[in-house]
C-alpha cells in the first residue's frame, strides 16, 4: 500500500500524527495509489511521491488532470512545451477547456452556494439553482457584446451575485477581475482604470461591525472615470432605492437577467489552456498595484490538486474562507465548486455578533473545512475564545491558516480551544500563483509553528544568498521549475520586464517568492516573513516573524508592527529595530511593560532581535485582507511618501508613525 504511516520515531514530539486508516482513506493516498498503478512506480512516502511529482512534471501534471476528471473539449499529447526560460514554457497547448463548466459540472438539489452577511442577510443556492443563475446572466452578458478577453470588473461584497458573474464571464472566455466594496474610488480607479473593463458589477452597499455601509454614491464617480464599461450592473444587497439614472449606463440585476428568464443552458466557449482567466492585483502599498494576469487551465489544476490532495476536500464538503474579493483566497475558494463542495460565503467582520459571528456560522451549517488568517486565530486567543466550549465543532476536519505565518502557540490555541486532533493545514503562496507553494498534507504529521511539506509539483528549495540550497538555514524560497499557475503575464507589461524583474532577476531562471524561510529537520516550512521587510541590525538578517511570535505572548499587546529604522542619521546603511504596539483599551505603555516586551523577546530569540525602541499607537495599518504594511510604517518613519494608501483598510493609522519623538533619539 502506498503512502505507509511514518514510524513512531520519525514522529516523536509532533502535534497530531495521522492514523493508517486516516492515511488509507486520503485523497493523497488514492492519488499515489493510482499513479503507482498508471506509471508502474512505487511511492513509499510523501518525498517519493513530491520527488516524482518534480521530475516527472509530464507524467504528474498529466496524471492530476485525469484523476480528478477534468472536463474539456480537448487535452492533447504535449503537457509542457518548454521555453529558452523558466517564465517562457506553455502547459497543455493542444488543450480546448472552460473553467466555468468544470466549476458547474456537479448538478442537482445539494447546496452549491450558501451565504451569510454577517447576521443580517441569508442565502442558499443549490447546484441546479446556481447552474441557473450562471446561465441567465451569461446570456445577458452575451447580449451586451461581451465577448472572450473582454474585461469583466466586480466591486462587490463576497456574496453569491459575484460568484454568479464570475462564472457568468469565464463561461463566455472573458476575464474577471474583483475588489471589495471598502474600496475608495481611487482605490478602484488605481486597479480598474488599468485593465479597462467593458462590464461592472457592483453593489448597492455593504455591512461591517452591524453598520450597513452605502455605495451607491461613489459608484458614479467611480463609473465617470472609467469610460470604458458599457454596462454596470447594480446587485442588491442592503436593498436601497437605485437611482439608475444617476450612474451611467446602470441597470439593476433583475431587470438585466428578466429577458433572458427561459435560458436554461449554457454555451461554455472551449478555451485554451493558457487562456486569461482572472487579472489579480498585488497589494499596492508601494505604488500602483500590479495587474497579475493568470490562466484558466492553471488555476484549475493547481485548485484541484490542493482542495483535494493536500486538502483532502471531497464532494460534499462545505468548504469555508473568510475573505473579501480583493484577496486571492476569495479565487482559491470559489474553485471549490470543481470538487464538488459547497462554498460557505460570508461578508462583514469576523468578529461581529460579540465575536462568535464566524463560529455560530459553522455551526449552523456543519463546515467541513475552516480557512482564516493567522491574525483571526491570534486575536481569537487574545479574546480568550473557546468556540470547543461554546459551540460544536465536530464537523470541522481542517482548520487552513493563511496570510502570515501561524506561530507555534497558535497551533496550540487551535488544539487547545477548536478542536483536539483537528488537521492543521497553514499555506503559504500567494496572489503570485493564485495558490500555495507549502502547505497541509493530510498523510504527514503536523509539527507545531510548521508548514508541513512543500506541494506536490513544486520544486521548492530554500537558497543562501549565493544561491546554494541550504537546510536548517534562513534564507529565500525560490522555485527551480515550471509550475502552471505562473503568471501568463502582467497586464501592460509588453517586453515582460515588470515580469521577470518580480521574480527572475534575483537568481537568473530560479523564481524568487521573496519569502525569508527555513526548511526544518521535518522537511516542514517555517516563514519568517517577506524578505523585503526584514531587518538587517548590525548586517544580520531577521524575519519579522521571529519578534511577533514573542510579542503575541504579552497580554497587554493587541498587535504590532516592527521595522528597521535607519540609524543613526549619519550612517543611513545601519538600521535599530523599532516595534510598535497597540495595547488593550485603557492600557498605556510605560517602562516596566516596555522592558517586559524586551526581555521577552531577548530571552527567546537573541539580543539583535530586541527592539531599541518600543513605541504605542492606537492602530496598526493593513491591508484590506489583513496583512501588516511594515513597508508603508518605515516609508513615513523615514519621511517618504506612501505612493498608494488605498490599498489599506485604515490608512488613516499611518498618521501615527510620522514625525515621532521617540524615534529622534
Amino acid at each position: 500500500m502506498p503512502l505507509s504511516s511514518p514510524s513512531a520515531a520519525l514522529c516523536e514530539g509532533a502535534a497530531t500524527v495521522p492514523s493508517a486508516e486516516q492515511i488509507a482513506a486520503s485523497n493523497m493516498a488514492r492519488f499515489a495509489a493510482a499513479m503507482e498503478a498508471r506509471h508502474q512506480r512505487r511511492f513509499d512516502d510523501y518525498e517519493s511521491l513530491h520527488r516524482w511529482s518534480v521530475e516527472q512534471l509530464d507524467e504528474f501534471w498529466s496524471g492530476l488532470w485525469d484523476h480528478c476528471g477534468v472536463v474539456s473539449q480537448a487535452k492533447g499529447d504535449v503537457v509542457l512545451e518548454r521555453g529558452v526560460t523558466m517564465e517562457q514554457g506553455r502547459w497543455f497547448p493542444q488543450a480546448r477547456l472552460n473553467f466555468a463548466e468544470n466549476l458547474l459540472r456537479h448538478r442537482g438539489d445539494a447546496d452549491a452556494l450558501v451565504f451569510w452577511g454577517e447576521d443580517r442577510v441569508k442565502r442558499r443556492l443549490s447546484r441546479d439553482q446556481l447552474f441557473a443563475a450562471v446561465a441567465r446572466l451569461a446570456a445577458g452578458m452575451r447580449a451586451c457584446g461581451v465577448k472572450a478577453g473582454d474585461r469583466v470588473a466586480a466591486f462587490m461584497p463576497n456574496s453569491p451575485d459575484t460568484v454568479i458573474a464570475m462564472l457568468a464571464a469565464s463561461s463566455i472566455g472573458a476575464i474577471f477581475s474583483s475588489a471589495s466594496p471598502d474600496f475608495g474610488p481611487q482605490g478602484i480607479l488605481d486597479r480598474f482604470g488599468q485593465i479597462e473593463p467593458v462590464m461592472l458589477f457592483a453593489t448597492d452597499g455593504y455591512y461591517y461591525n452591524g453598520k450597513a455601509h452605502e455605495c451607491l454614491s461613489k459608484l458614479g464617480e467611480i463609473v465617470d472615470l472609467l469610460p470604458t464599461v458599457r454596462t454596470v450592473v447594480v446587485c442588491p444587497y442592503l436593498g436601497l432605492d437605485l437611482p439608475m439614472d444617476e450612474i451611467r449606463s446602470a441597470v439593476a440585476l433583475d431587470a438585466f437577467t428578466a429577458p433572458h428568464a427561459a435560458v436554461e443552458e449554457i454555451a461554455f466557449e472551449q478555451l485554451p489552456f493558457d487562456h486569461p482567466l482572472y487579472i489579480v492585483f498585488s497589494s499596492g502599498t508601494t505604488g500602483v498595484p500590479k495587474c497579475i494576469v493568470h490562466r484558466a487551465g492553471g488555476a484549475l489544476l493547481l485548485h484541484l490538486k490542493e482542495h483535494q490532495l493536500h486538502g483532502n476536500v471531497r464532494e460534499g464538503s462545505r468548504l469555508f474562507y473568510f475573505a473579501t474579493c480583493s484577496w486571492v483566497m476569495w479565487d482559491w475558494l470559489a474553485s471549490g465548486l470543481a470538487s464538488g463542495a459547497a462554498l460557505m460565503l460570508y461578508d462583514g467582520s469576523p468578529f461581529a455578533a460579540d465575536n462568535h459571528i464566524l463560529f455560530d456560522y459553522m455551526q449552523a451549517e456543519r463546515f467541513t473545512h475552516f480557512g482564516t488568517s493567522a491574525k483571526f486565530l491570534e486575536a481569537c486567543a487574545k479574546f480568550d475564545l473557546a468556540p470547543m466550549h461554546t459551540h460544536d465543532t465536530s464537523s470541522v476536519e481542517v482548520l487552513f491558516s493563511t496570510g502570515s505565518p501561524l506561530m507555534a502557540e497558535g497551533y496550540d490555541y487551535v488544539y487547545r480551544a477548536f478542536k483536539p486532533g483537528v488537521h492543521i493545514s497553514s499555506i503559504s503562496g500567494g496572489t503570485d500563483l493564485l495558490g500555495a507553494f507549502v502547505g497541509g498534507n493530510p498523510v504527514l504529521p503536523v509539527w507545531r509553528g510548521e508548514i508541513q511539506c512543500k506541494q506536490l509539483g513544486m520544486a521548492v528549495e530554500v537558497y543562501d544568498e549565493d544561491g546554494r540550497p541550504v537546510r536548517g538555514e534562513k534564507g529565500e524560497l525560490v522555485c527551480t521549475a515550471p509550475f502552471p499557475t505562473q503568471p501568463l503575464y502582467f497586464w501592460n507589461d509588453a517586453e515582460g520586464q515588470k515580469y521577470h524583474d518580480a521574480y527572475f532577476s534575483r537568481f537568473e531562471g530560479i523564481w524568487c517568492h521573496g519569502d525569508f524561510c527555513e526548511i526544518t529537520a521535518h522537511g516542514g516550512y517555517i516563514i519568517y516573513g517577506r524578505s523585503d521587510a526584514t531587518l538587517n541590525p548590525g548586517g544580520v538578517r531577521i524575519g519579522t516573524a521571529e519578534i511577533y511570535r514573542q510579542v503575541d505572548q504579552i497580554e497587554e499587546v493587541v498587535e504590532s508592527a516592527v521595522i528597521g529604522q535607519s540609524w543613526p542619521p549619519e550612517k543611513p546603511t545601519d538600521v535599530r529595530v523599532v516595534l510598535f504596539v497597540r495595547l488593550r483599551d485603557g492600557l498605556v505603555l510605560d517602562e516596566g511593560l516596555a522592558e517586559r516586551i524586551k526581555q521577552q523577546i531577548r530571552r527567546n530569540t537573541t539580543p539583535r532581535h530586541v527592539p531599541a525602541r518600543v513605541v504605542q499607537v492606537a492602530d496598526i495599518p493593513r491591508t484590506k485582507s489583513g496583512k501588516i504594511v511594515e513597508l508603508a510604517i518605515r516609508q513615513v518613519v523615514h519621511g517618504e511618501a506612501v505612493k498608494n494608501t488605498g490599498a489599506l483598510a485604515n490608512p488613516d493609522a499611518l498618521e501615527q508613525f510620522r514625525g515621532r519623538v521617540e524615534l529622534t533619539s
